[in-house]
């Protein structure tokens, strides 16, 4: 059925059931059900409802409240302190606000989970009736007790990230197969629970069974179904909604992730029993990887054995496995209850050697002893003399910090670029040159060189180093190492094959990419990605400060990779301005940090905004003008977004080949975060989560900037921005075109001086941006 729900409906005004799920169709608001004074059991899940819910609802006489899997927003209302309720669902939406004491202290079966909510005043975990998981926005910090982890989102790590697999025997004991010891799941809870075991796994539960609320979460093999193979799939969990499993503090890396299936609850005779069919979805780290999977059909018959295995899923430290039912199949035969999602077993294992961990007490010993054996033998070829003198602040501070990488020697380094041959130069970034070269093992590199004529100096050549040496994310280039012998500083990262996104998207007509709308949406998804975990996920929280397409690097297989963290900084909420050097790219620059150097992770999200429109329109937003009038393609898209016109901005390349509505997206997502207050732009893991759809996008309609003195100051900066662009920064003309085609990537950015500096120093200290 298609949506929306008629408003006649309210005329039943005795009915005592209302069942209405999985709507298709256009997005509606709450239906009006004012009349219904007489409802028990109202679900109206996953029917793309937005807005807020009701507060009429809260004077109905409900037994079952399921609203579930929609995209309401606004608190809950403070009329449903007065239902009389069994179960309550109100997961997967956008719900915001305090979540009421009421509900935290309830005895009942409440599932709140996977929400935006920001405060609350009671401590620790939930209660085992109330699921809770993921349901606090990406801000809240209101827990600071070890216990209260599991609530909130994301599903952080409590501890270090120290584990390579992860086996469960879903709904069973524990067991041994192949070797592998797989930890028993016998939590038999209601319908709305999540359950963490320590800090390696936990799952989420979620949902009642139509006409039996008590049902097990646990499936026997109750036809004594002769099953080959391992003992585990003669038990099984499952869940009428939802069922999500979670595997913590996995080590980073490329995951194999094995789901072991077999359908127990149906006999396989001609009777009665054997007529049922369960259907279901099943998403690995957000994405779909099973559509309408039907265990009996992909195994053959009922009891038979099925295994689905994903090569090469990507994990920071959480992963998650999310198994739910759409409202296909059966759900009375052979009996109520019989449908949703159902699983045997999970299996992870790593596509990478893992090699054997050394006592904690051994690796210090080594590392301290370690450490002696380097100090004195340096101190020793200082005072002989073989670094020409004294060592420069530089060595030291990176001698000093304790990197994560690689050292490599400089004869290595001359060895694979040829002695640094012109011929392998591939790009000229704002510390110097960048090098192509081939390791003796065969690695393609790629090495950046430190210029004594850079501007931005010796100190952003440390930080690049330091910060990237602790971070590990599948879109985060690479730090394979560096080296300091010397006067040398040089940083050796991975090679990308598919240069930057600026070539891709308008280098010269011989560089550009055919890049489709799969493509874009996963280079905008994977940017997004990596910045949500700068912000949120790592262990150091950092604002990169130079977000910009030549700053977006392309691997073989064209997936986004963020580079260049020279201008990085910590995120530190309690220092948020800078008074020295404001450093940044303009056309990228956040307004409050390009005028009063407020700088906050915000600012990543506006330059995240200005590269989304860059990517959807294949326009560079300094260099596009459509009308005089228009300093960047941003201020175009202000124009076009009053007056309606926002797909015009869509790059003709792609044709009709899109999607119009995930075009749609993707651009108000693009004005959502160029919003011009940074408390009204989103987080980057919203928007991560916004890109994929799984919460609704309301951007704010955005005005041009017209009275206001702070508006008129950033309508100014942006005009002197230009001016200046116009004489220092050069054009992706083919006329600018003059070095290697195989370049793949160029730094431009640039500072900005301290307010007390004359105006007509402001942007002396940007570099020329040549995109080969």
């Amino acid at each position: 059925m298609e949506g929306p729900i008629p408003p006649t409906i309210s005329q039943l005004k005795n009915m005592t059931q209302l069942r209405i799920s999985d709507l298709r169709g256009k997005q509606m608001q709450f239906p009006n059900l004012q009349d219904l004074k007489k409802i028990e059991r109202l679900t109206l899940r996953n029917c793309s409802i937005f807005g807020r819910i009701p507060g009429y609802v809260g004077t109905m006489p409900l037994k079952l409240l399921d609203l579930s899997n929609n995209m309401l927003n606004g608190p809950i209302p403070d009329t449903f302190r007065q239902l009389h309720f069994d179960n309550m669902f109100l997961g997967n939406n956008a719900l915001s606000g305090e979540i009421p004491s009421w509900v935290l202290i309830s005895d009942k079966n409440i599932d709140i989970s996977y929400n935006n909510f920001t405060h609350t005043s009671t401590q620790g975990c939930q209660p085992s009736t109330i699921n809770l998981a993921a349901s606090y926005s990406d801000t809240m910090n209101t827990f600071n007790n070890t216990e209260s982890w599991c609530s909130m989102k994301p599903l952080i790590c409590p501890t270090e990230a120290k584990y390579y697999s992860l086996f469960i025997n879903c709904g069973g004991g524990k067991i041994t197969y192949e070797g592998n010891d797989y930890e028993q799941d016998l939590t038999n809870k209601g319908p709305s629970y999540f359950f963490s075991s320590s800090d390696r796994w936990a799952f989420s539960s979620s949902g009642v069974y139509v006409g039996l609320a008590n049902a097990s979460n646990i499936a026997t093999n109750r036809f004594l179904l002769n099953i080959s193979g391992a003992n585990f799939y003669n038990t099984a969990r499952l869940a009428p909604n939802s069922l999500k499993y979670y595997g913590l503090c996995l080590r980073g890396g490329s995951y194999r992730v094995r789901l072991h299936f077999a359908e127990i609850m149906f006999s396989n005779d001609s009777t009665y029993s054997s007529l049922g069919r369960r259907i279901f979805d099943v998403a690995i780290q957000g994405r779909v990887v099973l559509k309408d999977f039907n265990i009996m059909e992909e195994a053959n018959g009922v009891g038979e054995v099925i295994i689905k295995d994903f090569d090469d899923i990507t994990v920071s430290s959480t992963l998650e496995i999310h198994l739910y039912w759409t409202g296909k199949g059966t759900n009375a035969i052979p009996d109520r209850g019989v449908y949703g999602p159902l699983i045997s077993a999970i299996s992870v294992t790593p596509n990478f050697k893992t090699g054997r961990r050394l006592p904690v007490g051994a690796v210090i010993g080594i590392v301290l002893a370690s450490i002696v054996v380097v100090l004195i033998v340096l101190f020793s070829l200082w005072k002989k003399g073989i670094f020409g003198g004294k060592i420069n602040q530089e060595e030291l501070e990176l001698r000093a910090l304790d990197l994560q990488t690689g050292h490599f020697r400089l004869r290595q380094i001359k060895a694979a670029t040829n002695n640094f041959d012109p011929a392998n130069k591939i790009g000229e970034g704002g510390f110097g040159p960048v090098y192509k070269g081939v390791l003796t093992d065969g690695a393609v590199i790629a090495v950046k060189q430190l210029s004594s004529k850079s501007k931005q100096g010796n100190r952003e050549f440390v930080n690049e180093i330091g910060m990237i040496s602790a971070l590990q994310h599948p879109n985060l280039v690479k730090l394979y190492g560096c080296c300091i012998e010397g006067n040398q500083l040089l940083v050796i990262y991975e090679y990308m094959e598919n240069n930057c996104l600026a070539r891709a998207l308008f280098g010269r007509d011989d560089q550009r990419l055919n890049l489709d709308w799969a493509t874009r949406k996963r280079i905008c998804s994977g940017i997004a990605k990596g910045l949500a975990y700068l912000h949120e996920e790592s262990r150091l929280k950092i604002v990169h400060r130079d977000i910009k397409s030549t700053n977006v690097l392309l691997d073989k297989d064209l997936n986004a990779k963020i580079s260049d963290f020279g201008l990085a900084k910590l995120d530190e909420e309690e220092n948020t301005h800078i008074s020295t050097r404001i450093a940044g790219t303009v056309g990228y620059m956040a307004p409050e940090y390009a005028t009063r150097g407020y700088l906050t992770d915000k600012a990543d999200v506006y330059s995240f905004g200005v590269v989304a429109l860059e990517i959807v329109s294949g326009k560079s937003n300094t260099n596009y003008r459509p009308k005089e009038e228009f300093v960047y393609l941003l201020d175009w898209a202000y124009v076009l977004q009053e007056q309606g016109n926002l797909l015009e901005l869509v790059d003709p390349r792609l044709g009709s080949n899109y999607s119009k509505n995930e075009a749609m997206r993707m651009i108000n997502l693009s004005l959502l975060c160029t919003n011009l207050s940074p408390t009204l732009r989103p987080s980057m893991s919203s928007v991560v989560s916004m890109l994929e759809g799984k919460v609704p996008l309301q951007a704010p309609i955005i005005k041009r900037a017209t009275s206001s003195n702070d508006e008129m100051r950033i309508r100014s900066f942006e005009k002197l921005s230009h001016d200046s662009e116009i004489t220092q920064v050069s054009t992706y003309s083919q006329d600018s075109q003059g070095q290697s085609m195989n370049a793949p990537w160029n730094n431009s950015s640039g500072s900005i001086p301290s307010k007390d500096e004359s105006s007509n120093r402001l942007l002396q200290d940007l570099y020329d941006l040549n995109i080969d």
